[in-house]
């Protein structure tokens, strides 16, 4: 399989040399193949955040590389790193993101519209996308007219739009309720299996960490423990996730 996000012997080190140093990151080793659908969870404080930042390009590493489809985003210069990650990053957040002034079509369109896409190309993948995910009714709506189930479903759109290399979720379903979680990581594992999108998912809840394939966990700035759904159901491969937290 192709390898779509390749981390190699990451650190981040906080403060400077001759002051108290913080290490976050404490030489992270993993890759996700494309297709994949990996879940890393820890406890708060255990680096999780940290190394979802500089997988996005949001922060950079102290040593160590990150390849995303094959490119070391740690050798970006910051001019390249925004337009790298308008072309291959895609990104669910907790609490959506949208602009509350764009219609849900214009904040789909928006990763489009900043790479400069013919609008008649933009408004047939918005309405592509859109179609797929069931929000086709809400388009021309504003973000405050819609349910929060509704909102993350803009928000996947906006990040599935542009077919990124890989999606990174930040807690997607932490601002949920548990029927709009459900539907909205029913619909993230049916993209990873009918679409094969690439799926990076950071989260502390075991009933969303149950949707992977794999799971890596992280605790003080290293991954420990790793454990595969395999063929067990979302159910089994839940109790598998209780007990390796109940370890910890």
């Amino acid at each position: 399989m192709t390898e779509v996000l390749k981390v190699e012997a990451l650190t981040k080190t906080y403060g400077k040399k001759n002051e108290k140093q913080y290490q976050a990151l404490k030489g992270i080793d993993f890759t996700v193949e494309q297709g994949e659908f990996v879940g890393i969870m820890g406890a708060s404080g255990s680096g999780k955040t940290t190394l979802l930042n500089i997988l996005s390009t949001l922060d950079k590493p102290t040593t160590g590389n990150v390849f995303v489809n094959h490119q070391d985003i740690t050798q970006l210069k910051k001019n390249q790193m925004a337009d790298f990650r308008g072309k291959e990053i895609g990104f669910i957040f907790q609490d959506f993101n949208l602009l509350e002034n764009l219609t849900n079509r214009e904040n789909i369109a928006l990763p489009l519209s900043l790479q400069n896409v013919k609008a008649r190309e933009i408004n047939d993948k918005v309405e592509a996308i859109a179609d797929r995910l069931g929000i086709m009714q809400i388009l021309d709506k504003y973000p405050a007219e819609i349910s929060g189930g509704q909102k993350q479903r803009v928000a996947s759109a906006r990040a599935l739009v542009h077919n990124p290399a890989i999606l990174y979720g930040d807690e997607p379903t932490g601002a949920l309720d548990s029927k709009s979680a459900t539907e909205l990581l029913e619909t993230m594992a049916e993209l990873n299996k009918n679409d094969k999108v690439s799926i990076l998912m950071v989260t502390h809840d075991p009933y969303s960490a149950s949707y992977a394939q794999r799971i890596l966990f992280i605790k003080d700035g290293k991954i420990g423990k790793e454990i595969r759904k395999g063929t067990k159901t979302s159910e089994e491969f839940y109790q598998d996730i209780i007990t390796e937290l109940g370890r910890r």
